[in-house]
């Protein structure tokens, strides 16, 4: 940090806020998680120098020897963590990755039906605003209206109508597990190919806790953060007689050069996620959810689908008369950090939303537990009975960092910060 005080402040000033800030706030994104400072370390790394457009013993630049040693592993580690043909851990996001998979097998115009983003899609699985709805022609199943659970009759009687090219399942928030069989089912009936999009689950499925879709799909594409425990960042997964096409797609195909710095990281990552240790935090995450829905539940506020199978809960703000936008800002103002979220058949706006998504992978990882998650569904309770009562607000946000000094987080790293300042 010495240099970088030197050199920039004012980013070195912007690097300890935030590191303060994740250790003092509740990190409830379900989408966020705290990498190891060994993931950090990767990724800090003179990696970051070396162009190594191409693959592994094929570059188009020297000097990729050990990047080539960085990649190998980052590949074979995947390909054990999930039992998959082929694997491609180059894209820089999750994104890039279903970018991938559609370039490598769609044309313009063809037929994708994917999930509908307002019942717990992803923008990239046919949002008409994202380039899967500008160049494919999409149709959306969803959830059912009395249960909230996914239509799995309703997704197999489009396929039959609609015939798409592509099926794409896999969610941004939807709390229930997800069956890939059934799915494979009803696209084979079309002849259509199946892409998994398991971004949200991956950890779950790399430790047995959800199902994994890899024996029933082509694709299997998922970022390496959330679940998993990685660097921000993504990879795709291949049956072996789509790998030649996956990886065309990729690079040249959407991408250039690969970030080999990331690449070490999600290496280191995918190390971690091998041990014994990681499907114990799995499991963890599993019991905390379920505790903390529970807790919500107990406080009277209603769970989208009734509670959750897997790392978040959905929750219906709204039904007690505050927006998901509304609970989203008092909930920060309480230092609780949530993100509001549409639920479905929603009567708001997405950018109001009358949900909020909660997620347990990043307190869990700080090594809170089902104590703990009582605790916050406590916080979250009186935060939002008191949307407009700051001096609440503010006793919430003292109890809540009280908590948060018995899990504190990066507090090395942190502390060398402080001296880096001291030393000015």
């Amino acid at each position: 940090m010495e240099n970088l005080r030197a050199t920039d402040p004012e980013i070195a000033d912007a690097v300890r806020n935030e590191t303060r800030r994740q250790g003092a706030q509740l990190e409830l994104i379900a989408s966020e998680n705290f990498v190891s400072e060994a993931v950090l370390e990767a990724l800090g790394t003179t990696f970051t120098n070396k162009y190594a457009e191409g693959y592994p013993g094929r570059r188009y630049y020297g000097g990729c020897e050990f990047a080539d040693v960085a990649e190998r592993l980052a590949i074979e580690r995947v390909k054990k963590l999930f039992g998959c043909d082929h694997a491609n851990v180059q894209p820089h996001s999750g994104a890039q990755a279903n970018t991938s998979v559609y370039l490598a097998t769609l044309k313009p115009g063809d037929g994708i039906l994917g999930m509908n983003l307002s019942h717990g899609g992803h923008l990239t699985h046919g949002h008409p605003l994202n380039f899967s709805g500008k160049y494919f022609t999409v149709s959306a199943y969803g959830v059912r209206k009395e249960d909230e659970r996914l239509d799995y009759d309703e997704l197999a009687r489009l396929a039959n109508e609609k015939r798409p090219k592509m099926v794409v399942v896999g969610a941004s928030a939807y709390p229930r597990q997800i069956d890939f069989a059934r799915v494979r089912a009803a696209a084979d009936q079309v002849g259509a190919l199946v892409m998994a999009d398991i971004a949200h689950i991956a950890g779950l499925v790399a430790t047995g806790l959800h199902p994994s879709p890899v024996p029933h799909c082509q694709f299997v594409t998922s970022t390496t953060h959330k679940t998993l425990r990685g660097p921000r960042g993504g990879l795709a997964m291949s049956t072996a007689e789509w790998a030649k096409e996956l990886d065309k797609a990729v690079f040249p195909g959407v991408q250039g050069g690969p970030l080999v710095h990331v690449i070490a990281a999600k290496a280191v990552a995918f190390a971690e996620a091998l041990r014994p240790d990681f499907a114990d935090y799995q499991r963890q995450v599993l019991s905390n959810a379920k505790v903390l829905a529970a807790t919500l539940q107990g406080e009277g506020f209603r769970l989208v689908s009734g509670g959750t199978d897997n790392h978040l809960v959905l929750v219906d703000v709204f039904a007690k008369g505050v927006t998901g936008k509304v609970a989203e800002h008092a909930l920060d103002k309480a230092g609780i950090t949530v993100n509001k979220n549409t639920i479905p058949f929603d009567t708001n706006s997405p950018m109001v939303g009358s949900g909020i998504r909660l997620g347990t992978p990043a307190l869990t990882t700080r090594g809170m537990k089902e104590a703990e998650m009582e605790q916050i569904g406590r916080f979250i309770a009186r935060a939002l009975a008191a949307v407009e009562n700051e001096t609440e607000l503010s006793a919430v946000r003292r109890d809540v960092s009280t908590l948060c000094e018995r899990f504190p987080l990066y507090a090395a790293r942190l502390a060398a910060y402080e001296r880096s300042l001291a030393a000015v």
